[in-house]
């Protein structure tokens, strides 16, 4: 079943965790600033507080981007809402995120065990199904939240499903096809990396191999233009980047921006 997150024309242009050149990533400002510059679509990492308080924040930690220190799972919310990322934005809750733009498309990696059922009860109190994509490092996270939601929603491969894939597009084309089928059933994408541990994994094969099954292919974090002009002369779907000014610059180039 096909969710507004998929219903795109072209390339997604997707800021991760915002656009942020002073620091503050997944504040509201840097969300907003996305959303200024005319991105429909935002990255953000949710982790969960002691208390079960669902955060859009990357680390496990505070320590690195705000003022205070700890680890989120072992801190109530009272806690961290008194930090500050960049010394000046407070860490928001997903909740704010999806509230403060009901079109905003949002990706969300679920990092930790702890952040499953709090997700699945943020994407159900808030409506968000149709805009929201799951996704995970570990496809058992990834399906914990799915099996607890009461509507479909977008979601991508995990490391283990990615890895299937892989393996599966390097079988001669005449066999592939039922086994890529199979691999990404119930799954509506890959987000990977241009390569990992020195291996390439996003090539025109495994372009081919994913569009050839219906899945998109999402490619993170870009922020070289030269670049983001190889991958979408590739035929990527999408890409991640950390400089959402330099993406727009480049899609709009191309006559590929959508605002």
């Amino acid at each position: 079943m096909r969710t507004a997150y998929l219903d795109h024309p072209g390339p997604v242009p997707m800021a991760h965790r915002g656009f942020d050149l002073d620091g503050l990533e997944n504040s509201m400002r840097a969300f907003d600033a996305a959303v200024r510059l005319g991105y429909r679509y935002v990255e953000t990492d949710v982790h969960a507080t002691r208390d079960g308080v669902l955060l859009a924040f990357h680390d496990v930690s505070l320590d690195r981007v705000t003022d205070r220190r700890g680890e989120i799972p072992e801190l109530s919310w009272r806690e961290v809402s008194r930090a500050r990322i960049g010394g000046v934005e407070p860490v928001p809750q997903l909740e704010d995120l999806l509230g403060a733009w009901p079109e905003l498309r949002v990706n969300i990696d679920v990092k930790s065990s702890g952040a499953i059922l709090p997700l699945a009860r943020a994407i159900e109190r808030t409506r968000s199904h149709e805009r929201v994509c799951v996704a995970s490092f570990s496809d058992q996270r990834r399906q914990a939240v799915l099996m607890r939601l009461t509507r479909p929603v977008a979601t991508s491969a995990g490391q283990t499903t990615a890895a299937r894939f892989r393996a599966a597009a390097a079988l001669p084309h005449l066999v592939r096809t039922p086994v890529l089928t199979r691999v990404m059933r119930g799954v509506h994408g890959l987000q990977v990396p241009v390569r990992h541990a020195g291996v390439e994994v996003v090539t025109p094969s495994t372009i081919e191999a994913a569009h050839e099954v219906g899945v998109f292919v999402h490619v993170w974090t870009v922020n070289d233009v030269p670049e983001m002009t190889r991958l979408l002369e590739m035929d990527v779907d999408g890409l991640v980047t950390d400089r959402a000014d330099l993406l727009k610059e480049v899609l709009l180039a191309r006559g590929q921006w959508v605002s």
